[in-house]
């Protein structure tokens, strides 16, 4: 859709040192992490927090669709082929995809502990899985066109602005969020086995 499997080669030459600081840094923007136990996780013994940023656009997006499906009609009917496609694709993107980002503001401030070490597993199963990610991807842009063509046959502006919507999220996620995920795991590497400082300078 938005990203071919050749850019995939781009995120492992992120992991030399000077880049993966500054991008660290550059990604932080004003995502605010907070930090809980979560006993459940599979891969985790402590988990990051999702950024609030993220966690409520998805929260919107599913009201939005949901909001396409109760519209019925053609509009209905195609809302509910993108709601099939979606749901796993959140579930996935909430296991692994997102939660390393929630390590960013800390990373950023020099602020990493052993814990941390976790979110490498992570890390490393949103790179194992990115080509999936990324088919999931256009099969749900595809659903979302025809959404959009059966929402403009039936004047349902909002549910095209929702096609829209979800579009240019699924666009920010592969040129964003998924490679600083990944960039939290390769950073977390070098910073553990001793090849970056112990501490970033953030400041001049």
């Amino acid at each position: 859709m938005y990203m071919n499997e050749n850019r995939m080669a781009f995120t492992t030459k992120w992991a030399a040192g000077g880049l993966l600081i500054g991008l660290s840094v550059a990604l932080v923007g004003g995502c605010r992490a907070r930090t809980e136990q979560n006993v459940g996780h599979k891969e985790q013994a402590m988990s990051y927090e999702i950024p609030q940023s993220i966690t409520t656009e998805h929260k919107e997006l599913h009201l939005q669709l949901e909001d396409a499906i109760k519209a019925g009609g053609r509009t209905g009917e195609a809302a509910k082929v993108v709601a099939d496609r979606l749901h796993s694709h959140f579930e996935k993107e909430e296991e692994y995809a997102l939660p390393p980002l929630g390590l960013l503001a800390r990373i950023a401030e020099g602020r990493v502990s052993e814990e941390m070490k976790q979110s490498i597993k992570i890390s490393d199963k949103l790179k194992q899985e990115m080509p999936k990610m990324l088919d999931e991807h256009r099969s749900i842009v595809a659903a979302l066109d025809d959404l959009s063509k059966a929402a403009q046959s039936e004047n349902n502006t909002a549910a095209v602005e929702f096609v829209t919507k979800l579009k240019m999220h699924a666009q920010n996620e592969e040129e964003v969020l998924y490679p600083a995920a990944i960039l939290v795991g390769e950073y977390l590497k070098l910073r553990f086995s001793g090849e970056l400082p112990q501490r970033i300078d953030t400041h001049e």
